[in-house]
């Protein structure tokens, strides 16, 4: 198992152990975090999953591909740090992960 954090808009912290292999999104809609609409079902063919990758944490997790990119456009205050969760599979280097879930969903 790999942990995950969440922390939806508010402030809520959704501290979860998760498996690896899943994606960021799955786990935060399994779990009912606000906020993650998840529209597509994580076909990245929208941008309702959008989440802000904590700082410390960006590196490791990479840039978006070209189509995740694309989708982005469609995201509400995207930032450098923009990702779509249906995009970060968790694995062993992303234990501890934390993202942030914006104001709202584009």
């Amino acid at each position: 198992m790999t942990k995950l954090t969440i922390v939806a808009f508010d402030g809520t912290r959704f501290d979860l152990n998760v498996d690896e292999g899943s994606t960021v999104m799955e786990n935060a809609v399994r779990n009912s975090v606000p906020g993650i609409e998840a529209e597509c079902g994580g076909a990245c063919a929208c941008a309702t999953c959008h989440v802000y990758v904590d700082e410390e944490w960006t590196e490791r997790v990479g840039s978006p591909e070209a189509m995740e990119e694309d989708m982005l456009d469609f995201a509400f205050d995207v930032r450098p740090n923009s990702r779509l969760s249906c995009q970060i599979k968790m694995k062993g280097a992303l234990d501890g992960l934390v993202v942030h879930v914006p104001e709202r969903q584009a």
